[in-house]
């Protein structure tokens, strides 16, 4: 009886965790138009979020464009289709490690800035102190963080890929000798926006929903320590990589599994 009263303890810690997640959400969710209001705040964080993690975003796209590129000369010349090396560059990107990679990298660099900010305020009774005054925390300082960081993470993977590719065209064209036109051409004529640039776009958005929430949700919920804001924000690198890795292969199984 003991093993069973253990199990029955843990699971109900765990719904009650998740029910107190989902309330969270709920409520973060309402405070959203009214930070829309305070547009300003929006676009500080979108600046805070974005602009901040720019460079992480395009020195890594650049670089996995230069392997990408190598990787699949090597193997495809081995079959005599270098020709489709292009396609596969972009195809690979934009699809797949455009959203997920620009997710974790997310997660690793705001999320976890996210987490401590919050932490921090919640230490220094910041957002105590903000009850007392009768001002919503979630409306005046979660909200804008989270409409920043749902429009961040879209832009920050379509310069990821696009830098991506420009790589791809720096070790194809220039260093191997690919020819130019073929690289381009094939690129446009079988890469579908719609499917397959859109689709990018509906995965960054929802890593973007997860890794912004995921990160606030951990912050605000933090113990008022420095240990607890530690804790906190490595629970929220690796609860977002987790998610944005599940999600994805949900997503890529609906988006693409019909020809």
């Amino acid at each position: 009886m003991d093993l069973v009263t253990r199990i029955g303890a843990i699971a109900l810690d765990q719904f009650r965790g998740w029910g107190h997640a989902a309330y969270f959400v709920a409520a973060l969710l309402r405070a959203v138009p009214a930070s829309l209001r305070r547009f300003s705040l929006v676009v500080a964080q979108v600046y805070a979020i974005g602009n901040r993690s720019l460079i992480i975003i395009l020195a890594s796209g650049l670089a996995v464009g230069f392997v990408l590129a190598l990787q699949m000369y090597y193997a495809l010349v081995t079959y005599g289709a270098a020709e489709s090396l292009g396609l596969i560059v972009n195809l690979a990107l934009v699809r797949e490690l455009g959203p997920v990679v620009t997710g974790l990298l997310f997660a690793g660099r705001a999320g976890t800035s996210l987490t401590a900010e919050i932490g921090l305020m919640k230490a220094g009774e910041q957002l105590a102190a903000m009850e007392l005054m009768a001002i919503d925390p979630k409306a005046r300082v979660l909200a804008p963080r989270f409409i920043g960081g749902i429009v961040s993470m879209p832009i920050l993977a379509v310069l990821f890929s696009a830098v991506g590719i420009l790589g791809a065209y720096v070790v194809a064209v220039l260093l191997i000798g690919v020819d130019a036109g073929n690289f381009w051409s094939i690129m446009q004529t079988r890469v579908d926006v719609l499917r397959d640039v859109g689709n990018g776009l509906v995965k960054a958005c929802v890593f973007g929903v997860i890794c912004t929430i995921v990160a606030l949700y951990q912050g605000f919920e933090t113990d008022a320590t420095p240990e607890g804001v530690a804790y906190a924000t490595t629970r929220t690198v690796v609860i977002s990589s987790l998610w944005v890795l599940g999600m994805d292969f949900i997503l890529t199984a609906l988006m693409f599994s019909t020809p």
